[in-house]
C-alpha cells in the first residue's frame, strides 16, 4: 500500500509516527514552556514586558539582509576550515582528589563550562557533557575536542549555575545525569520549567529575577544582567531569562557573565558586588551580524575592568564553532588585549587546573592554542582590534585519549538528545 490513501494525505501509521517524534522532540530536548504560578512570578518581573523579558536596552538581531553574507561565510571553504583546529586540542585530565590550597580552584572543562571549588562549596556553571549543542543528536555544532572527565568523575557538585537556556549552556543529557544527585540548580526566571520537564525536583530549583539571590551553605548566589536573548524553540523566544552570576563565599567571590554583548550594566555590578578574585568572561562566538549579543575580546576585557575582576579566565571559545571567526582568533585577541591592560590572565588548557590566588607565576599563560591552529593568527573578523603579537610557546601535552584515537572530537559523549 503507498504511503499515501489519496495525494497529498499521509496515511494514519506515518501520520502518528511523525507526532511521537514531533512529541518526542517537545518532551525532552526542546524543554518546557513556562505556565501556572511561574508564568505569573515571570509577568511580575520588571524585565518582563509586552509578553516577553527585554534586555535594559533595546538590541539589534539579524536583520533578512544579514542572512546572504552570513550563508556566504558558511560556504567560504578556507573560512570554514579556519574555524576547527588543524591538530588534537591538548586536553587535560584534571586531578581533583584534594581541595584547593587557596580556598579558590577553577577547571576550565571548555566552552562556558567551569568547575568553581569556592570556600568549601564545588560550583559547576553552565554544564555541557553532550557531543553536539543542539536539539537533536545526528545534527548541529558538534564538540571540537573531548570532555577532560566524565562527568561521573567531577566528584560531588553542591550547585549547578544556568546562565540561559541555549543548547551550548543548558544540556539536556548531562541535567538527565545530575537529576540524581542531590546537587542544587541555581537558575534565571523561566529555566526551572525546562529542568522540571526533565525531572529536576522543584525543591532543588532556585529561579532567581535579576539582582535577587539564595544561599548554598554558606556561598551566595546572585543573578545579575546581561545582554542577550533565550529560546530553545521558536514559539518560546524571551520566555525565560537570561542572566550573569555572582558566586560570593566568606573569602572569595567570582563572576560568570554567560552570553552577553558588553553593556553599562557591567560597571554597576562591579560596584554592587566587586572586586572579583576571578571573572569568567565571555569572549568567542562573535560576529559584526550580531554585536549586542556576543563581546569580542576586547570588550570582554573592558567588561572585566568593569567589574573590577582580578584574573580574567576567558570562556566561551575552543570547543564549538559557532561563529564565523577563526578558532584560535579569541585566544590572540584576548592575550594581546589583556597585556595593554597589565590584566593577570589564565588561558588554560580544557581540564587545567589552577588557583587565582597563587603567584601569578603560576596562571596558565602559554601559547599552546597555536600548536593546534591551521595558520598564523588571523586578522581580526571586527574592527575593534588586531591580533596578539607572538609570544614565547612551552611545550604542549596531548591527551592520551587524544593521542590514541587521533580525533581531537575525542571519544564518544552523550548525544544532543535523550
Amino acid at each position: 500500500m503507498s504511503s499515501t490513501d489519496r495525494p497529498g494525505e499521509v496515511t494514519a501509521p506515518v501520520g502518528r509516527s511523525f507526532r511521537r517524534f514531533r512529541h518526542a522532540l517537545r518532551l525532552r530536548s526542546l524543554g518546557a514552556e513556562p505556565g501556572g504560578a511561574r508564568l505569573e512570578r515571570m509577568r511580575s518581573s520588571p524585565h518582563f514586558r509586552d509578553g516577553a523579558f527585554r534586555n535594559e536596552r533595546p538590541i539589534d538581531g539579524l536583520d533578512v539582509t544579514d542572512y546572504l553574507p552570513l550563508l556566504r561565510e558558511s560556504l567560504n571553504r578556507e573560512a570554514r576550515a579556519r574555524r576547527h583546529p588543524a591538530r588534537p586540542v591538548p586536553v587535560r585530565r584534571p586531578d581533583l582528589t584534594l581541595p584547593p590550597v587557596t580556598g579558590l580552584r577553577i577547571t576550565w572543562m571548555g566552552h562556558a563550562t567551569v568547575l568553581v571549588e569556592i570556600d568549601g562549596l564545588r560550583v559547576l556553571f553552565d554544564p555541557v557533557w553532550g557531543t553536539r549543542c543542539s536539539p537533536v543528536g545526528f545534527a548541529g555544532p558538534r564538540r571540537l575536542h573531548p570532555v577532560p572527565l566524565p562527568l561521573g568523575d567531577v566528584g560531588p557538585v553542591d550547585a549547578v549555575v544556568i546562565s540561559h537556556d541555549h543548547y551550548d549552556h543548558l544540556d539536556l543529557p548531562t541535567i538527565r545525569a545530575l537529576v540524581g544527585t542531590r546537587t542544587r540548580f541555581c537558575v534565571p526566571l523561566g529555566v526551572g520549567a525546562h529542568l522540571e520537564r526533565w525531572g529536576v525536583p522543584t525543591s532543588r530549583i532556585d529561579e532567581l529575577d535579576w539582582y535577587e539571590s539564595t544561599r548554598v551553605k554558606d556561598v551566595e548566589f546572585t543573578a545579575t544582567p546581561a545582554q542577550h536573548c533565550c529560546g530553545r524553540g521558536v514559539r518560546r523566544r524571551a520566555l525565560s531569562l537570561w542572566a550573569s552570576w555572582v558566586v560570593a563565599g566568606p573569602e572569595h567571590r567570582v563572576h560568570h557573565t554567560g552570553d552577553t554583548g558588553y553593556f553599562p550594566g557591567f560597571a554597576r555590578i562591579g560596584e554592587r558586588y566587586g572586586p572579583f578574585d576571578l571573572s569568567m568572561i565571555q569572549i568567542g562566538a562573535y560576529s559584526r551580524l550580531w554585536p549586542d549579543i556576543h563581546m569580542t575580546p576586547e570588550e570582554g576585557v573592558r567588561a572585566h575592568r568593569d567589574l573590577r575582576g582580578g584574573v580574567l579566565l576567558p570562556i566561551h571559545w575552543a570547543t564549538f564553532d559557532l561563529a564565523p571567526h577563526p578558532w584560535e582568533e579569541p585566544a590572540e585577541r584576548i592575550l594581546r588585549a589583556a597585556a595593554e591592560h597589565d590584566i593577570p590572565l589564565a588561558v588554560p588548557r580544557p581540564g587545567e587546573v589552577f588557583e587565582p590566588g597563587m603567584p601569578l607565576g603560576g596562571l596558565p599563560a602559554d601559547t599552546w592554542w597555536r600548536e593546534c591552529a591551521r595558520g598564523p593568527a588571523a586578522t581580526p573578523s571586527r574592527r575593534t582590534a588586531e591580533p596578539a603579537a607572538d609570544a614565547a610557546e612551552k611545550p604542549v601535552v596531548v591527551d592520551p585519549v587524544v593521542e590514541r584515537t587521533g580525533d581531537p572530537r575525542g571519544p564518544a559523549a552523550p548525544t544532543g538528545t535523550v
